[in-house]
């Protein structure tokens, strides 16, 4: 399942004429075996990415922060998905909350050089900063140059310090085409700045963090975003991390149906789409309810 528009007005903000804007909307990860019940519903295990695969437009690698992969399970998830399916990776905790970025370019080139596996299907690099990690300038600087040395994907930064949020922090990312990526969460604040023909979201859950659904009213609202920011010519990944009790991806195929259903000149494949649409329907109910799965999440969210 795959969307994308050719944008072919000339009104873009940025001046990005002629752009072949893509939509990538998926979970943030899918090896949860609290997705095991209501989601894969009997599937096993080993084939959950290539279930995702047919039912998101991406994916986001979660795995990637907490150790290093190896080429070959990069390798091995590129050919278990579709040809026009699309990851994006975290980049490892080490450069970013160990080292505070650091010394950069030797930890960007190892991780590099491992996600070649995935081959053209890496579509994107995000890059989480600890929270308690203030702005630093010249940190930043090094940083986004060193990036320079891994063209083949886009890279966001998540800041979730507001001290970042700034002009100078985004005049930085907007003059080496670094996306700020808007994180939604209940425990840090959300800078909604775009700085690039791309934009990067990653929802936490916005009342619980990690846990909460997002409502059919807060889905419309990123449903319009989404919508606006790919008429303006922008490459759009939107992930969910909403994982503790099912919500990420009931909430990732709600977002995908609506999208889809204002969107101008959508092409997907009308097959898989419709068939996420029917398990959207007959599986509404799944799992505990939004209020339910709120109070076990502050339960679970005391854990982390």
């Amino acid at each position: 399942m795959f969307i994308f528009f050719y944008l072919r007005s000339s009104a873009f903000i940025g001046g990005f004429n002629n752009h072949m804007a893509h939509i990538y909307i998926g979970t943030s990860g899918w090896n949860y075996d609290s997705w095991r019940d209501d989601f894969y519903r009997g599937i096993p295990r080993k084939n959950w990415l290539r279930f995702c695969a047919g039912r998101f437009t991406g994916i986001e690698v979660n795995a990637t922060f907490y150790r290093l992969q190896s080429k070959e399970t990069f390798r091995r998830w590129r050919d278990e998905t579709p040809a026009n399916f699309r990851f994006a990776i975290k980049g490892n905790r080490f450069l970013t909350h160990n080292k505070k970025l650091a010394d950069p370019l030797p930890a960007i080139r190892l991780e590099r050089d491992r996600a070649k596996g995935l081959g053209g299907k890496l579509a994107a690099v995000v890059w989480q900063l600890p929270q308690p990690f203030r702005k630093n300038m010249d940190r930043l600087h090094i940083f986004a140059r060193a990036l320079k040395s891994w063209p083949q994907a886009r890279h966001a930064i998540e800041f979730r310090h507001d001290s970042w949020f700034d002009d100078e922090v985004a005049a930085c990312l907007r003059a080496h085409r670094l996306a700020v990526c808007q994180s939604d969460a209940s425990d840090w604040p959300l800078w909604d700045a775009v700085t690039t023909d791309m934009v990067y979201v990653r929802l936490h859950g916005h009342d619980v963090t990690y846990a909460s659904f997002y409502s059919d009213k807060e889905l419309a609202r990123w449903a319009r975003r989404v919508r606006r920011w790919i008429r303006e010519g922008r490459d759009v990944h939107v992930y969910f991390d909403n994982d503790a009790f099912g919500a990420a991806p009931l909430n990732a195929l709600q977002l995908i149906r609506l999208v889809n259903e204002k969107s101008v000149k959508p092409q997907v494949n009308a097959d898989n789409f419709a068939g996420s649409e029917n398990w959207t329907a007959e599986h509404s109910d799944a799992g505990p309810s939004a209020s339910e799965g709120e109070r076990q999440g502050r339960r679970e969210h005391k854990r982390r």
